[in-house]
């Protein structure tokens, strides 16, 4: 995977603005294009943006999506960014396209923050595919091709894709943090780690608390704690609204189906009127089921 660039301070700024703008406008009910070429307006000339607005309005004419757009622009958009919205057009996932524009929004301000540690990046990344049920697979795949990554990094989330679901993320932590370092040190027979550590004394205290527990309550600590940023939760009253919509139509073809019925048993229901008679076919307005 090629390597994305680290961008300027002020790309992450414009793209949170990007974003935001996109949710807002969005809610409106105003045509994708549109809002692209008025967002577009509005974007910092000085910055490489607007160019980039510029290709994922083509790539939306030709062929209606936004993830193919963005994996071209691979120099400017974080492999990351591209698995969020690719996951928000996968008819068949669940992950609303509003919620993955405000994720993120919030995930370039982050990106934008002058104090941005990379392990925060990691357990706001991470909490996103835990809480939105995304594919952990190619979600780390994706963040391993981050900027914000070192190479330690990038082995440490290797090892986690291999090794998901066999051994707690709260020890994983624990064992890549100074702090078990320094317990390790104050022990007489502790045993050195191969690796460096990539997680602070704090993270590592955090996460030998967080042992055995739900990883939602490690990353709710490690919030409260150390100031680490929220993840936009699932919108429950989407898939309500979803549910309702669906299950309206499903009650309308039910009722037409009773109607039908009904007709048949009472001897009402005459499958010949469905169909034109021969001598209708010469005639202008005359139709037959076949057509």
């Amino acid at each position: 995977m090629t390597q994305t660039p680290l961008l300027p301070s002020e790309e992450y700024i414009e793209q949170s603005f990007f974003f935001q703008s996109l949710r807002e406008k969005i809610e409106d009910n105003a045509p994708l294009q549109d809002i692209l070429q008025s967002v577009r307006e509005e974007i910092l000339a000085t910055t490489k943006l607007p160019m980039a607005i510029d290709f994922l309005l083509a790539e939306l004419r030709h062929l209606g999506l936004f993830n193919s757009a963005m994996r071209r622009l691979s120099h400017y958009f974080a492999p990351y960014q591209t698995f969020l919205i690719a996951a928000a057009e996968d008819d068949r996932g669940r992950f609303d396209f509003r919620v993955a524009l405000e994720v993120l929004k919030l995930e370039a301000e982050f990106r934008a923050a002058e104090k941005t540690t990379p392990a925060a990046m990691f357990v706001y990344q991470f909490e996103v595919l835990c809480r939105h049920r995304l594919k952990y697979d190619g979600g780390l795949a994706a963040m391993a091709g981050d900027p914000m990554y070192d190479e330690n990094w990038r082995h440490f989330l290797e090892s986690l894709r291999r090794r998901i679901g066999m051994i707690d993320l709260a020890d994983l932590i624990y064992v890549r943090s100074e702090y078990y370092i320094e317990q390790q040190s104050r022990r007489r027979n502790g045993t050195m780690p191969d690796e460096p550590p990539i997680f602070g004394t704090r993270e590592g205290r955090i996460a030998l608390a967080n042992r055995n527990k739900d990883p939602l309550l490690l990353f709710s600590a490690l919030q409260r704690q150390l100031k680490y940023p929220s993840v936009p939760k699932p919108k429950k009253h989407v898939e309500a609204e979803d549910l309702i919509h669906n299950l309206a139509q499903r009650v309308n073809t039910l009722e037409s189906r009773l109607k039908l019925i009904e007709e048949d048993q009472k001897g009402g229901f005459d499958l010949s009127k469905f169909y034109s008679h021969p001598d209708d076919e010469d005639k202008p307005n005359g139709h037959r089921l076949a057509d």
